[in-house]
């Protein structure tokens, strides 16, 4: 798909260009994760409307804004998701963080309405770990499990598994996951993720270059990704990914995404709460503006 092409981008003063936005459509979630930080954002607020989400992404698409992830909360609680994708604009992706419980009933209706691909939270395979890390009811686990598989069933791949590492808790479970993975014959990838302690549960940081170094340990091949300058290890014929986004000064000089809040705030940066800037009664000819104003707001948190 050819992309028209920007007549003005957004660079921020640290020379990051904005390519990317990460938008939450809404605070509710129907698991309890141990760990949650909700996307930066705290208590629950009014959600954006489906005119404000695709007004928003239409006016980041005309700066070369030109990939989507929609997160939550849990995206799919809100029973419009379909609407709004069918609405957006051409980009040349995008992506959704879900939990999966609600997947498997309608995967099929967003692959229909333009979602290219998902993130899916997955943090043990130990369905009694699973309880414990997300305080879910019983039969959730199952119907996460059903929902991974009617992703990789209706093309919404590579399914990315995002397993957040917590100590002695689930890191022991890395060869198991990256079992799992790779019955998918590569349209499953594992992204460890290092714990983004919100709730102060320092009992639960693990050592991530010590995970670092026994990934590399059994790599056959390492290769770095050109967008986050993230490393991906192919083991066994199973690619994972670390994500380390805690005290990265690497990770921050290359942040290319702008944050939108579920009740609609542009949010330049995860960690940094203060220097918001608010759209949601803004019009479409304000965007802009609005836009240039959240981008002059970018800091890296970690500087080198």
């Amino acid at each position: 798909m050819s992309l028209p092409e920007a007549t003005e981008l957004l660079t921020d003063s640290y020379g990051r260009t904005v390519r990317s936005l990460r938008m939450s459509i809404t605070d509710r979630c129907n698991l309890n994760c141990i760990y949650c930080h909700n996307e930066g954002h705290i208590g629950h607020s009014k959600e954006m409307s489906v005119d404000t989400i695709v007004d928003i992404v239409k006016v980041g698409s005309r700066f070369g804004i030109n990939r989507l992830k929609i997160s939550g909360g849990e995206p799919l609680l809100r029973k419009d998701l379909e609407e709004a994708l069918v609405r957006l604009p051409d980009m040349r992706d995008v992506s959704m963080t879900t939990n999966a419980v609600l997947l498997k009933d309608r995967a099929s209706s967003l692959k229909d309405a333009g979602l290219d691909r998902v993130n899916i939270s997955l943090d043990s395979l130990d369905p009694g770990k699973y309880h414990t890390i997300t305080n879910c009811g019983k039969g959730t686990f199952d119907k996460v499990l059903d929902g991974i598989h009617e992703a990789v069933d209706v093309g919404l791949t590579p399914v990315k598994l995002n397993m957040v590492l917590l100590k002695d808790l689930n890191d022991n479970e890395i060869k198991d996951m990256l079992d799992f993975t790779r019955g998918y014959g590569g349209d499953v990838i594992l992204q460890l993720i290092e714990l983004m302690d919100f709730r102060d549960l320092p009992q639960y940081r693990i050592d991530a270059n010590e995970v670092e170094r026994s990934l590399m340990s059994v790599s056959s091949d390492v290769k770095v990704r050109e967008l986050h300058k993230r490393k991906k290890y192919i083991i066994n014929g199973a690619e994972v990914e670390f994500v380390r986004p805690v005290d990265n000064t690497e990770f921050c000089a290359n942040c290319n995404r702008l944050r939108v809040t579920a009740d609609g705030k542009l949010k330049p940066c995860l960690l940094v709460s203060d220097n918001m800037v608010d759209v949601s009664e803004a019009s479409i000819e304000e965007l802009p503006d609005l836009f240039r104003l959240a981008v002059s707001r970018r800091i890296p948190f970690c500087k080198s």
